[in-house]
């Protein structure tokens, strides 16, 4: 019996099954064609590494739906095409039949989401974009489009205790909205600047960061950390430069160049001490200092507050959806007594839920799409980030 070259996979999965059903490798190997010196190769592989090793040495783990083993997504795909007016329960089904239980087969989800990032499932709506998702980042031409923010490398006060100065300015007017001497880089400390700086600035069209934290996590749902999914609640785009690509952020950059310079050689004895060297640096460089990008104006000759007011979170809707649900303090959604893991992020917020195949629930947060659930499963199968580039292993 030799390979079938339409389904080399296939084979691999069959032949491993019949070991494992206890049948001898001599006769197996003669039944399929091959020497023992291979049946021993594909049946140790298998042994040490899994369903992985029957993947042409695939080493990527069998997780996400964009990460199942090529032959098997390949295999959704083709069956879809063939019956195109088939759900992801129907397809998975004939996976069901066509593996014969050979393998472990992917939930009704995972098979739905592989669908849908192959184009493959009819929309009501398209998934939003953000901008900073494999796309050039936005270049604006007047105030408050979009903010630039960063910690500027940490240095040591006169006292020995670190500073981590917290800076935010405009991308347009090159205006600094804000420079202030943070003891750490924690999520907490950054919120409340932010949240007094919208109170007196308003609300941009969009901050602009690094992937570092508190703006992104590597570990939270879409590198999404809990201050970038307040600025979203609050109407606020994301954008991201890449990694190791500061000079996307070159504006804001040099300005730091120009802070370090003049405020911290030498630095001050204390915080207090450093932050009035700070707000002296800022007081210059937008009230005097001329820029000649802004044909030798200051910046504060350009600036002018955001017409959006700063007026706390505004209600969420989901008026397409079926309804909404609440993320618990513990991560989680309770859909028919049964509980899913969404993100810690994503704690307190509530999410639109919709039925978009028979026993498959789409999962939204605002306008953005984050996922598949089947209650089966119970976990959330992600998609294509709408977020930007994603740094953890869920990429």
């Amino acid at each position: 019996m030799p390979w079938r070259e339409s389904s080399v996979m296939e084979e691999r999965l069959r032949f491993v099954a019949r070991l494992l059903d206890g049948e001898g490798m001599s006769h197996t190997c003669r039944e399929f064609g091959i020497s023992r010196k291979t049946g021993y190769k594909i049946y140790n592989r298998y042994k040490e590494q899994g369903l992985e090793a029957l993947c042409d040495r695939s080493k990527r783990p069998v997780r996400y739906a964009n990460q199942l083993p090529c032959q098997i997504e390949q295999m959704i795909v083709r069956f879809k095409q063939e019956k195109p007016h088939w759900g992801a329960r129907k397809i998975r089904e004939l996976l069901v039949r066509r593996l014969s239980g050979d393998v472990r087969i992917p939930a009704k989800s995972t098979v739905h989401a592989v669908l849908d990032r192959h184009g493959l499932v009819k929309r009501a709506r398209q998934r939003r974009r953000n901008k900073a998702q494999g796309t050039p980042l936005s270049k604006p031409v007047s105030p408050n489009q979009v903010w630039c923010t960063d910690f500027k490398g940490e240095f040591k006060l006169g006292n020995r205790r670190y500073c981590y100065p917290l800076t935010v300015t405009d991308q347009a007017a090159r205006f600094i909205l804000l420079c202030q001497a943070l003891e750490s880089t924690k999520q907490a400390s950054a919120f409340t600047e932010f949240q007094n700086l919208f109170k007196e600035r308003g609300l941009p069209n969009a901050i602009r960061s690094d992937n570092g934290v508190p703006f992104a996590s590597p570990n939270g749902l879409y590198n999404l950390s809990k201050l970038s999914v307040w600025w979203l609640r609050l109407g606020i785009d994301i954008e991201r430069i890449k990694p190791g690509n500061p000079q996307q952020n070159g504006r804001h950059e040099r300005m730091h160049l120009t802070l370090k310079k003049e405020t911290t050689r030498p630095p001050g004895m204390n915080t207090l001490q450093q932050q009035d060297r700070f707000d002296a640096f800022v007081t210059e460089f937008n009230a005097e200092r001329p820029h000649e990008a802004l044909n030798m104006k200051t910046p504060g000759e350009v600036y002018q507050p955001s017409q959006r007011p700063y007026n706390g979170l505004p209600e969420l809707d989901y008026p397409f959806h079926d309804r909404d649900i609440l993320v618990t303090s513990c991560d989680r959604i309770c859909m028919a007594r049964k509980k899913i893991n969404i993100s810690t992020v994503m704690a307190g917020q509530r999410l639109g839920i919709k039925e978009v195949d028979d026993g498959i629930w789409l999962i939204s947060f605002m306008t953005y799409d984050l996922g598949y659930i089947d209650l089966e499963q119970r976990t959330l199968q992600t998609i294509d980030s709408p977020f930007g580039t994603r740094l953890s292993p869920m990429s």
